[in-house]
């Protein structure tokens, strides 16, 4: 038996990039199997899920409670997407109106993928996060007015944050007037990370954590939209086809074609204490849904494993990856066997 080292930056990256491209595969294959408006509707519930984790937090870690509430937001955009690698600005216009603006490429959205979001699966985003601040902070008067979507064929995401005189009604909280612009950003000017407070390792970890997050939360909202059962089914068809598509990719960055070590790595980048018995890869814990313990159902471990059969069938095809739920017998982790096998597993 050993004990997998804690993850180094590679791993982080690895990981990183992998549930990223893995979120976006999600949301394509709910497209395709369900439909526009069942997407829409995780997308929505996706962004305010993590809306209600991570916005009033963010705002005080970021020292920004006492902005104007208009800026505060603006800013908040720019300075959480920073370290996950969205290209983001903002410009306040005054204390009650200021500009957000994602540029391409889209983060979400990857690659080509952007070509297939019809509009509503983007203004869902919108729904789900930007139309709450106002809510969050109790600030009735205060909405987002949208300017421009990408996949409408302006040059980014585009929009502000305004504090009206009146309260708002909910319909009123995103609102969607094409044709205004920005005013010029001057992006030498946007705050810059220290190389000294964020050296390349510790931006590799904010990264992993960024699309760690949106996993974590999706999982949640796929069963409560869909059901456990039809969320494993689309979390599996989607991570296996994800899986193998960057399974390249993974390998070099991790710099290893051994399945063990390409598993053991991802698994400790998310955090968990990881050994390794022979071809069985023991993971103790699953930091990726910490805190999440009274909601987990088996289905969602379940999907996930598309993912890792993915990325192993292209390294290995006769290699299969068992999941062996020990922890529901009270063991104290779970055990993936990679077993040979004649026969391919049926997709």
């Amino acid at each position: 038996m050993r004990t997998v080292p804690e993850s180094h930056e590679k791993d982080n990256s690895a990981l990183s990039n992998l549930f990223h491209r893995y979120l976006t595969g999600v949301l394509l294959t709910l497209l395709s199997e369900k439909g526009e408006d069942c997407a829409a509707e995780v997308v929505q519930a996706l962004f305010r899920r993590q809306h209600h984790e991570k916005f009033i937090p963010g705002l005080r870690k970021l020292g920004l409670v006492q902005e104007p509430h208009a800026v505060a937001c603006a800013k908040y955009h720019y300075l959480s997407n920073h370290l996950g690698g969205v290209s983001v600005a903002f410009v306040a216009e005054s204390e009650k109106k200021a500009w957000v603006r994602y540029l391409p490429p889209r983060w979400i959205f990857d690659g080509t993928a952007l070509a297939s979001i019809p509009t509503k699966v983007a203004r869902a985003m919108l729904h789900g996060w930007h139309g709450h601040n106002g809510v969050s902070l109790e600030n009735r008067r205060l909405g987002f007015v949208c300017t421009g979507q990408t996949m409408d064929g302006s040059p980014g995401l585009e929009g502000y944050y305004i504090e009206e005189d009146y309260e708002l009604d909910p319909d009123q909280r995103v609102r969607f007037r094409f044709g205004e612009q920005c005013p010029p950003i001057d992006y030498e000017l946007l705050p810059q990370l220290s190389a000294e407070e964020w050296p390349s390792e510790r931006i590799a970890k904010a990264s992993r954590k960024y699309s760690m997050e949106y996993v974590r939360n999706l999982l949640p909202v796929l069963s409560e939209v869909l059901g456990p059962l039809q969320a494993q089914g689309i979390l599996y068809r989607a991570g296996r086809r994800i899986g193998m598509q960057f399974s390249a990719e993974t390998q070099k960055k991790l710099g290893t074609t051994d399945p063990v070590n390409m598993l053991a790595s991802l698994f400790s980048a998310q955090g968990d204490r990881i050994t390794i018995v022979g071809a069985q890869i023991q993971q103790h814990g699953w930091q990726l849904m910490a805190g999440l313990e009274k909601e987990c159902v088996p289905e969602w471990m379940d999907g996930l494993a598309g993912l890792w059969e993915g990325l192993i069938a292209v390294v290995d095809s006769r290699r299969r990856l068992v999941l062996n739920d020990r922890m529901d017998l009270g063991d104290s982790f779970f055990a993936w066997d990679l077993r040979h096998a004649t026969e391919p597993k049926p997709f």
